[in-house]
C-alpha cells in the first residue's frame, strides 16, 4: 500500500470522479490484493496488476443501481499540488488553470480513451503493462490511444479557438 497506495486511489478517483468512492474502491483493491496474492503469476509489473483490479472495481462501482440512480454526480475540480516558492502568484495561477483546463479535457473523453491516456501518461505503463490491466489485445490498446490523442487534439484546438475569439 505504501508504494501503490497513491496510484490506486487516483486512478480510482480519475475512473470514477469521486473521492469517497476512489477511498472505498482503494481499500478493496488492496483487501483483494491481498486475497489473490498467490494468484498473482508475475506475468505483469505488480502495479498494473493493481490498476488493473482498480479498475475493475470502479467499473463495477460506475455500474451498480445505487450509483446510476441514487448518488448525485459531482463537478470535478482538481487541486493542484503546491507550487514552489520561486514561482509568482500570478504564474502559479496560470499554470493551475492550464492543468485543470488539460484534466477537465481528458475526463470529457469516454471511459475507453480516458484510461489509457492515465494509464499510459500518468502512470508511464508501456502498451504491453495497459494490455494486460485492461484484459485488451496491444493493438486494441495501441488504436485507443491513437484515437485518444486525436480527440485531445481536436478538444484542444476548440478551446483554443473558443479562447482566441472570446
Amino acid at each position: 500500500m505504501s508504494v501503490y497506495g497513491n496510484d490506486v486511489w487516483h486512478f480510482a478517483y480519475v475512473l470514477t470522479r469521486r473521492r469517497d468512492a476512489a477511498d472505498d474502491i482503494a481499500q478493496d483493491v488492496f483487501i483483494a490484493a491481498f486475497n489473490r496474492m498467490y494468484g498473482f503469476r508475475g506475468e505483469a509489473s505488480v502495479k498494473s496488476w493493481l490498476l488493473a483490479i482498480t479498475r475493475n472495481k470502479s467499473l463495477n462501482y460506475l455500474r451498480s443501481s445505487f450509483v446510476r440512480k441514487v448518488v448525485p454526480w459531482d463537478i470535478f475540480t482538481l487541486r493542484g499540488k503546491s507550487q514552489e516558492a520561486a514561482v509568482s502568484a500570478e504564474q502559479a495561477a496560470m499554470d493551475k488553470a492550464a492543468s485543470r483546463n488539460l484534466w477537465d479535457q481528458v475526463l470529457s473523453l469516454p471511459v475507453k480513451h480516458r484510461e489509457v491516456l492515465i494509464l499510459a501518461y500518468h502512470y508511464e505503463l508501456s502498451v504491453e503493462e495497459i494490455a494486460e490491466a485492461l484484459g485488451l489485445s496491444s493493438g486494441t490498446v495501441k488504436s485507443r490511444l491513437f484515437r485518444a490523442r486525436q480527440k485531445m487534439s481536436e478538444l484542444l484546438e476548440a478551446r483554443e479557438g473558443r479562447d482566441i475569439h472570446a
